[in-house]
This record gives C-alpha cells, structure tokens and sequence, in this order.
C-alpha cells in the first residue's frame, strides 16, 4: 500500500511540474470568470481556450483539445468587440457628432476606454478593462535613459513614437474640454497624459485590423481597429501561421489556425512577419530566436570604413541616395543582406570602375579586388557592432544593479540586444567562412 501511495504522489509531483511546463490555467481567478461571463451574455461560446500563466511568455491561451491545421481557434461576435460603433453608440457619440475638426477613429476609441475605466464599477466593458495591462513596454512609456540603450534606427523610432502620442494629446486637448458635461470631475484630471498614453498603447498593442466604413464625423484617417476581448489574451509567435478575418456571414471575428498545438500548450498567433526591433515598437516585447530579425546598419556606420578623401565619395553617397540604397542595410540569420552588400560594393569601387556603377546595383561582379574589399569590410562593419552590442550589454548589467525600478524596460532591451549578439556573432561566422572560401 505504501508503495503505490508513493507512486501516486510521484505522479501528482510529475502532473504538477507538468502543469508549469505547458502553463497554469488561471480560469478560476475572478476577473476571468466575470470576464467569461460577460462574453457569453453577448452571445461568446465557450471554446477550448483556458486563461494561463506560462514560464516564457507569461499571460497567454492554452487548448483544452489539440488543435490540427485548419481547426478554428476562436469566433469572438460582433457585439464583443470594440469599435468606433460602440464609441458612436455611447453618451460619448453626440459630442463627437458635433466636434469641428472631427476627430480620428484613434482618439475616438482613446476617449472611450479612459472614459469607461474612470467610470469603474458603472463601465459596462468593466470585466474587460479589468483584464487590460495596467502598464505597458513600448518605447512611449520608456524611460529616457532606457531609450537611449536601443539600437541607433530603433532609438530615432522610439523618439518618434513620444512625439507622435504627445502631439496627439496637445491636439485632443480642446476636444476633451468639450466633455466636461459628461463629468462631476475636470476633464483635466480624468484625460491627462497619462490616461491618453495608456489608452493608445492599449489599441497600438491589441487591436485587431477590422475594416468599417468612412464616416463624416470622423477625419480621413483610416477606422480600421477592434478590440477583441479574450482574444487579445492569444500570443504572437513568428514559427506559426493563422487565418483571421471578420466573417460577414457569421458576424464574428474568426482566427483558423494552419499549425498543430498538441492538447494543454499555449496557443500562439502570429501577428506578421515583424523584426524584433518592429515588436518592440508596436507591441512592446521582443521574440527568442525570431526568424525575421535583423541587425540594421546606419549609414554612419557604413561610411566609418571609406577613405573620406575619396574624390567620388559624394557622388557613390548620392547614388545610394537616389537608389534608396542608406536604408534597411541589415545582417540578418544567414548574413549580410544583398542589398547591404551591394551598397558596400558601390562604395568599394576603384576610381577607375566608378563607371561600372549601375552594374554594381544590378548585382554584378566588377573586379576581385572589389569583391574582396568588400567582404573586409562587411566583415568590419560586423564586427563593429558586436562590440558596440557587448558594450551596451555591459552597461545594461551595470544599470540593472542601480535601477531596479526600472528592471522590467531593462529587461527588454537586454533581451533585444541578445537577439541582435546572436545575429551578428553568425554572420561573422559568415563572413570568416565566405572570405576563407575566397582567399
């Protein structure tokens, strides 16, 4: 008898780690059995996805059955979803109706969910917005100092991304005011920057891509968002493929899976074929062994290693220029992309094959020595910048011991700049092996 209550409790110990490998289901907690109950009263059928907690990606959907290509995954109905209807529909509509210069669909929906989450318990989307992150990672919610750890092309959209969201709440300003009816509080205080900057990270990271149409009360910018509570709980992974789409039939937005996910594991959409440096960005995390990253190359970088006395050094930059060739140079998985070795090419041209420029572009071979300068180079440039990422590192281990408030955003850029390590650290292999090959 003790023997077998032994092997029982061994096999519950087994389950139990079993349970953390594929996930914690966390259907039980509170806010996911209100939530549940509030899809389903607007028709939501429950399907075989279960709230989980999960090692590497943390909140995410596990199946209850394994799932085969072609399976659907989820069918979220229309009266689910968040869309500039619901905003139009709500006591928010008539004033929006009535704002000259109209507002854009974006602010429309930034305005309803700060909105709905001051009203609290007499927000209808409650159970929702009870789910929803209360902070997010994109770049607009990092700190300075953490930005300037990013990537020289990454760090330039990041900054971009700040003014965008500051300029949008200088704009709004006046339309805000405009509400004050709505409110026994200032507006003021209830549509801060804060608020508003929640707000747009919130459609930015989760909307799904829902097309409606043009309607004069807002401005020509395209209305083309929906939240999908529930199903924005699914995770992105870039080594699966989906199907989604609003059926017109069903009146659902409906995801189709096209990969297998065995019974209890996390299941995964995908989101599009984004570089590490572009999920950041737009979603705010950073994807292991991502098979669509890249390193980029600033044209700084690339021109570190010209003679500054070459007298066509202008006239090859503007060439570059004009054939869109000082953008999205990049090392990749299996190297120097083509088209950063062709730009390097052109520049490697000897004075007496500057002639030869438009056939660089097309990819042809001018001479072995240019072929050859070119590899130094690109070999160069590489490994620049793996000493640049291992100095970056450094200095974010140093930070990370100083700053433990900012721990989390440090993290993340950690995680990036080990991806681009990884990148950079195989195209020198590359590069060593093609350049051993030649010699």
């Amino acid at each position: 008898m003790k023997k077998s209550r032994g092997r029982t409790s061994r096999k519950r110990k087994r389950k139990h780690l079993q349970s953390f490998v594929d996930g914690v289901n966390c259907s039980h907690k509170l806010e996911y059995v209100k939530l549940k109950k509030w899809l389903k009263d607007r028709g939501f059928e429950d399907s075989n996805l279960r709230p989980a907690q999960f090692l590497d990606t943390g909140r995410g959907l596990m199946t209850t059955k394994a799932l085969q290509a072609g399976d659907p995954i989820i069918s979220l109905p229309e009266k689910c979803l968040l869309t500039t209807g619901t905003v139009l529909s709500s006591c928010l509509g008539e004033y929006i109706m009535k704002w000259k210069p109209p507002v854009s669909p974006l602010i429309a929906l930034c305005t309803f969910l700060i909105a709905e989450k001051h009203a609290g318990e007499k927000s209808q989307w409650k159970p929702y917005l009870d789910v929803l992150p209360k902070t997010y990672t994109c770049p607009v919610c990092l700190e300075h100092d953490v930005i300037s750890l990013l990537p020289e092309p990454l760090r330039k959209k990041a900054q971009e991304q700040r003014m965008t969201v500051h300029e949008l709440y200088l704009s709004s300003k006046a339309f805000f005011s405009s509400l004050q009816p709505l409110f026994a509080e200032n507006t003021g205080t209830i549509f801060n920057y804060s608020a508003l900057e929640w707000a747009w990270c919130t459609i930015n990271t989760r909307t799904v891509y829902m097309k409606h149409s043009q309607r004069d009360c807002f401005s020509l910018e395209p209305d083309v968002y929906a939240l999908a509570p529930y199903l924005d709980l699914l995770n992105h992974s870039p080594n699966v493929q989906v199907k989604a789409a609003f059926n017109e039939q069903t009146r659902s937005y409906e995801i189709w899976t096209n990969s297998q996910c065995k019974k209890y594991e996390e299941v995964f959409i995908c989101y599009g074929p984004h570089d590490n440096q572009r999920l950041l960005l737009e979603y705010g995390f950073v994807a292991i062994d991502n098979p669509h990253s890249s390193v980029y190359v600033s044209s700084d970088t690339l021109l570190r290693y010209f003679p500054p006395l070459d007298k066509q050094r202008n006239a090859k930059l503007s060439i570059l220029k004009d054939h869109d060739f000082l953008e999205n140079l990049t090392f990749g998985w299996d190297g120097p992309s083509w088209r950063l070795l062709t730009a390097l090419k052109l520049l490697s041209l000897g004075a007496d094959e500057f002639t030869c420029w438009r056939r660089t572009l097309l990819g042809d071979v001018i001479s072995a020595r240019n072929e050859q300068q070119t590899l130094n180079i690109t070999a160069k440039i590489c490994h620049f910048l793996i000493e640049e990422t291992q100095h970056v590192l450094l200095q974010i281990s140093q930070m990370k011991r100083k700053k433990e408030n900012l721990e989390n955003h440090l993290a993340l850029v950690e995680a990036l700049r080990l991806e681009d390590l990884k990148i950079l650290q195989k195209s020198a292999e590359i590069l060593c092996n093609l350049n051993m090959a030649t010699a």
